[in-house]
């Protein structure tokens, strides 16, 4: 285990009823707020409504931004950017998952920086400050209710890319699980991949001495492993969605994964095929996250066969680590397919055409991978073995 610091400063508010949460939390920071939300679902759902009520009972002025897209653009960051300017902004409040999240973290530190907030996704300046930000989580995922992450698409330039900053936590996050409920199937589906891939990004490491954070993880990937099948047979459980609830922050948080460095190469891949072919996040991770397994397989055998025994029960009695191992990366992959999750490419009708390009952005700034470096030869592998 490496020497290592731990902060997460982000006020966590969970459980049923926890809305109301606004009316304390929303005067701590001014009264105008920037509400930011996606492509309309929550007016249907009705949480519009619940959250423009307590926003009036906290005394606020709305400013809205709707229509924030689900792989989230640089472009809908300098509409907020220029409104937050423009309306003397004191909070953002993000309602939505996590492109809606991830979107208003951009907005908060670009507000407060002369220049283009893309500077920061390019490590060309790094964010000083940021107006604060709050948020009510429609949908279990990315864990950016409770990090410092953002990923961004530049949509001028093809390019879909990660930052963070001390400066891009929420300031508090209300997390109801009711309010996913309207999520449908295939969104949930893709949420509970993306909290898997989370999980495996940190497992997958080279540090010593992790005991307790891989005993942390293993519970993570188990628990959500037996509720998936569940919950998308009763998307109205409580129970069921407040469990991957929780599971989706805790995956994220930094409370899982200190003292090592993850390896987060698979979501470098995803994210320029998201970038040129805007594919669901989750999706493009169930399609790419076994091949990276198998091609990386050898490079540390009895870290995929810790796996293979702790996680799917394979049983390594008289066989090898690799043995062990594939047949947990495949036990991985029959139990995405079993929820419905996309297994190639060509599902998206992606074929061979851009992968040269795709590997050009995934090595943007050079090798990269903490498990393994890999070079713009290996994404390219990677993308063929998915096709």
């Amino acid at each position: 285990m490496r020497k290592f610091e731990f902060y997460n400063p982000t006020r966590l508010i969970f459980g049923r009823g926890t809305l109301s949460a606004l009316q304390h939390e929303v005067p701590k920071y001014g009264k105008n707020v920037l509400l930011m939300y996606g492509g309309g679902s929550i007016k249907r759902s009705g949480l519009y409504d619940k959250v423009i009520a307590e926003l009036k009972a906290a005394g606020a002025e709305v400013t809205e931004l709707s229509g924030v897209e689900p792989n989230p653009r640089l472009s809908t960051v300098h509409k907020g950017v220029d409104l937050c300017r423009g309306k003397g902004i004191d909070l953002i409040l993000a309602v939505g998952g996590g492109s809606v999240l991830d979107c208003a973290k951009a907005v908060a530190v670009g507000a407060k920086y002369d220049g283009d907030m893309w500077d920061f996704v390019e490590r060309k300046a790094a964010p000083q400050g940021a107006l604060p930000l709050g948020t009510v989580l429609t949908m279990a995922a990315t864990g950016s209710e409770m990090n410092n992450g953002s990923v961004i698409t530049n949509e001028a330039t093809r390019e879909k890319m990660g930052w963070g900053s001390v400066h891009a936590f929420p300031a508090f996050s209300i997390l109801d699980p009711e309010n996913t409920f309207s999520l449908p199937r295939d969104q949930t589906v893709y949420g509970m991949v993306d909290i898997m891939s989370h999980v495996l990004e940190h497992y997958f490491h080279t540090d010593g001495n992790t005991l307790v954070q891989d005993g942390f993880c293993e519970t993570l990937l188990r628990t959500v492993i037996a509720a998936a099948p569940k919950l998308i047979e009763d998307l109205d459980s409580y129970e069921l969605r407040e469990t991957v609830m929780y599971c989706g922050t805790m995956a994220l948080n930094g409370m899982v994964s200190m003292g090592f460095a993850g390896d987060w190469a698979t979501h470098n891949i995803e994210h320029a095929v998201s970038a040129v072919y805007d594919i669901p996040h989750g999706g493009g991770l169930a399609i790419l996250f076994p091949h990276w397994m198998k091609y990386n397989l050898s490079t540390n055998p009895a870290r995929f066969r810790q796996l293979a025994v702790n996680v799917f029960g394979i049983d390594a009695a008289g066989r090898t680590d690799e043995e062990v191992g594939l047949e947990g990366i495949e036990a991985l992959r029959s139990f995405w397919d079993s929820i419905g999750a996309p297994k190639t490419l060509g599902d998206y009708d992606i074929g061979s055409s851009e992968i040269g390009s795709m590997a050009d952005k995934a090595v943007r700034f050079g090798p990269f991978g903490n498990f393994r470096k890999l070079q713009r030869e290996d994404v390219v592998e990677i993308y063929t073995m998915a096709l």
